[in-house]
């Protein structure tokens, strides 16, 4: 009965967990989201910016295509930093802790921020691309870190819904961009360097306020081999000391650690019985972004003008559909332990689909049509709630679930690496892909979100309420191993008491 009792605590969702998940999911997740967004409303002044900027300097203007491509590039160097903080993931968390790293991380927002807040008075938008590098890589370390650490910090029961927070908090951040980025407070010519400058905020608050948070058990006992610094934050975290379940699972597991090694990226992809976990999380993270889900945000005001919406209204429905992207991942984070994870890849991709699909009909037809433009816009809406509830919070959950400890930084760095090359790739081509393909730009992503909701459906076990053991288990015969590898025995002598 005690150890029934021991289950019940670290099951509870306490007040310093519920604090570090803001903390982390506020510092890091919602820059993440402002990011991606936050360029979107001031563009057309911005380039203009670019092309009088220049101007100063040579006396003649650039011309449209060279402005275009500029301006791509200015997107899209955010997921290239984004890729190049991916490649950081494994080492840093490793060498400085998941704490650590984020605490770190902040420097590279906090520096372009005040670059991106002071590029107009030194007119310069070099400044602005090299700052959207830069505040990338921060995106690219702290929307791999983030999940790792609030799931290692998480009670089994609870580690689903937490697990959906940092994206609850990456659509907080997109609608906020989009709000400041109304014509009536900060998308003007002289409000855009501080939209851009305000992502220094949340890095500042982190700095000040993670410190006083524990670091990751798992990584405190296996990595430092501090067996009391590990007791003392469970402690701190479950607020309670009935912590020694927790303390022996992460021993054990610790002692099938020495032995097996850590998996290093090399190892993640020559070792049999990783295979289709591997494989599997390429897919859902290229799926997730090759979906069009920041096409739609990258150039949501173009779309919507596209659809028929006058110039004046265009910011409202952007802000419309921030809110609804808020208001369905907060959902999400109730509904991931009751309808599963694999369920809400499923629907999620299906309504992405369904809804490129008929968006490409609506923009061909609205011409002839009338009406068309309102399918136009109810489409981008579905989509984005599809999205919201499946493809955007679940494959980083899927990540810490499916790996352990030893595999998981390697594994999230392949993920976060497929996550922002896709992303790369989608906000470097996709205006010109509008410009060639009109209409049916969205066929593609369509394509995308059906081979992926196949995949999903043959292919990706549910991990709801399954040990580790479980989920390897269903692995292992996917894999076709025979049993279970010795790098994967950390949790077969776990006691039964101690469920997920």
């Amino acid at each position: 009965m005690e150890d029934s009792g021991q289950t019940k605590t670290q099951g509870r969702f306490t007040l310093v967990l519920g604090l570090v998940t803001l903390v982390a999911a506020f510092g890091s997740s919602f820059q993440y989201g402002y990011n991606v967004a936050v360029v979107n409303s001031p563009s057309e002044i911005m380039q203009n910016f670019y092309n009088e900027t220049y101007y100063k300097r040579h006396s003649e203007y650039m011309s449209s295509t060279v402005v275009t491509l500029l301006w791509s590039v200015t997107v899209s160097m955010y997921p290239l930093g984004g890729f190049i903080g991916s490649l950081m993931v494994a080492p840093m968390v490793n060498k400085c802790g998941r704490k650590g790293t984020l605490l770190i991380n902040n420097i590279f927002s906090i520096v372009p921020a005040i670059l991106m807040g002071c590029s107009k008075v030194a007119g310069s938008f070099e400044m602005i691309i090299f700052a959207r590098i830069v505040v990338g890589i921060c995106a690219g370390l702290s929307s791999n870190v983030v999940p790792m650490y609030l799931g290692e910090l998480a009670p089994k029961n609870l580690r689903g819904a937490i697990g959906v927070v940092p994206q609850l908090f990456i659509t907080v951040g997109i609608l906020v961009a989009q709000i400041f980025g109304l014509r009536s407070i900060l998308t003007s010519e002289e409000g855009w360097p501080i939209l851009l400058g305000l992502t220094g905020i949340p890095a500042a608050l982190q700095l000040l306020f993670l410190p006083f948070f524990p670091e990751s058990p798992r990584y405190t006992l296996i990595q430092k081999g501090d067996e009391e610094g590990a007791r003392k934050a469970l402690k701190k975290l479950r607020k309670s000391d009935n912590v020694e379940a927790e303390v022996e699972e992460i021993c054990m597991e610790d002692e099938l650690e020495r032995a097996a090694g850590r998996v290093s990226v090399l190892k993640l992809f020559t070792t049999k019985s990783l295979r289709w976990q591997l494989i599997s999380i390429i897919i859902l993270m290229a799926g997730q972004q090759l979906s069009g889900v920041n096409a739609v945000y990258y150039y949501a005001d173009q779309i919507y003008r596209e659809a028929g919406v006058n110039d004046h209204d265009v910011q409202y429905v952007t802000v419309g559909t921030g809110a609804v992207n808020v208001v369905m991942t907060f959902l999400a984070v109730f509904i991931v332990e009751l309808l599963g994870r694999r369920l809400l890849l499923l629907i999620g991709f299906s309504i992405c689909f369904l809804a490129c699909v008929v968006l490409t009909v609506a923009l061909s037809l609205q011409d002839t049509v009338t009406g068309m433009p309102y399918v136009s816009i109810t489409c981008v809406i579905c989509y984005v709630i599809g999205h919201a509830i499946g493809p955007s919070p679940i494959p980083s959950l899927i990540i810490t679930e499916i790996f352990l400890q030893s595999s998981r930084p390697a594994a999230f760095m392949v993920g976060g690496t497929v996550h922002w090359l896709s992303n790369f790739i989608v906000g470097l081509i996709f205006p010109f892909i509008q410009e060639g393909l009109g209409a049916y730009s969205f066929i593609i992503f369509g394509v995308i979100c059906l081979l992926t909701t196949i995949y999903t459906y043959f292919i990706v076990p549910e991990t709801k309420a399954k040990t580790f053991m479980e989920i390897n288990q269903i692995f292992a015969k996917i894999n076709k191993v025979s049993e279970v590898q010795p790098e994967k025995q950390e949790l077969q002598d776990f006691k039964p008491s101690v469920p997920l």
